[in-house]
């Protein structure tokens, strides 16, 4: 009988991170009835994006990270319409306002959603593209097919060329059972504590920290992060970026010096595989530089462009 108690016992841990997860509320219209911006019906499921900026003038397309949804651009994004940019955010699947579908989170993933987008708003080429995080990676993924396309890739902290997300991270990485166990059991923790961990630090998106947590809220966030990291964020795309160089393609790469999650180690990576791509490092400046030195990375791009 104690074993049996036992058993039955484990059984229920096991399954409580699952069952906290299902009863979670689904992203649907209702949630989406106060939702800023614009949603559309892509081949995957709806995604939520909005035009921000000047209305009229070239494009910027700017796509976000593993965790934090497109209003983390908000401050860039006023920058670049200083600038005369028609800026496009969205949202990515699985986060923000988005659906959350099932399956493999990858580049080829992540490039249909941004191809389907562009085609729907018009959007065919002189854009400037940028990535954040993350969002670097889909930046490069996608510039690797479509450098045509583009003006200027612009890569703020990104992903593919070596990351540190800590121990969890690297065990979910290898997939299996137990990884979905430990990501739904331990992420949401260890995600308001980080999120906790900047909220001294200036942003230029006011709430920040609670708009990050609120992600947490509905059901689909913590595994879609989950498959990113097992597929997005473990792609090395070193060899995309040597791709990406014999176009010519004008690169530029915005580091922050303080960021222990993309280690300034890929910065030496990236200038191995492309000795042309600009580079500039924001002295103080950690993993949410785009919202904690936004001012700064403006005029990193605002510099690289000139140079």
């Amino acid at each position: 009988m104690i074993w049996l108690g036992l058993v039955t016992f484990a059984g229920l841990i096991f399954a409580a991170p699952f069952l906290r997860e299902a009863l979670k509320p689904k992203m649907t219209d209702t949630a989406r009835m106060n939702a800023p911006g614009d949603f559309v019906r892509l081949s995957r499921g709806i995604t939520h994006f909005r035009w921000l900026g000047a209305t009229r003038g070239p494009v910027a397309v700017c796509v976000h990270g593993l965790t934090t949804p497109s209003f983390v651009w908000q401050g860039i994004a006023a920058g670049l319409g200083r600038l005369g940019y028609r800026v496009l955010v969205y949202d990515l699947y699985g986060r923000g306002y988005s659906d959350r579908p099932k399956g493999p989170q990858d580049s080829a993933f992540f490039i249909t959603q941004l191809e389907e987008l562009l085609e729907d708003q018009g959007v065919e080429d002189d854009i400037t593209l940028l990535g954040y995080s993350m969002g670097g990676a889909i930046a490069t993924a996608f510039a690797a097919l479509h450098a045509e396309r583009l003006r200027t890739l612009v890569l703020i902290a990104p992903a593919g060329l070596g990351h540190d997300l800590g121990p969890l991270a690297d065990r979910v990485a290898r997939r299996g059972m137990f990884a979905q166990w430990l990501m739904l059991a331990g992420f949401p923790r260890s995600f308001r504590r980080g999120c906790e961990a900047e909220r001294h630090l200036p942003s230029s998106v006011p709430g920040i920290v609670d708009l990050q947590q609120a992600e947490l809220r509905y059901r689909g966030f913590v595994p879609a992060v989950a498959r990113s990291i097992a597929g997005m964020v473990s792609e090395d795309l070193a060899d995309m970026h040597a791709d990406i160089a014999e176009t010519q393609l004008p690169v530029l790469a915005i580091w922050g010096r303080e960021d222990t999650i993309i280690p300034l180690h890929s910065m030496a990576r990236l200038a191995e595989v492309n000795r042309k791509a600009r580079q500039y490092i924001i002295d103080g400046a950690g993993h949410g530089l785009t919202y904690t030195h936004s001012e700064d990375v403006l005029r990193a791009m605002r510099n690289l462009m000139r140079d």
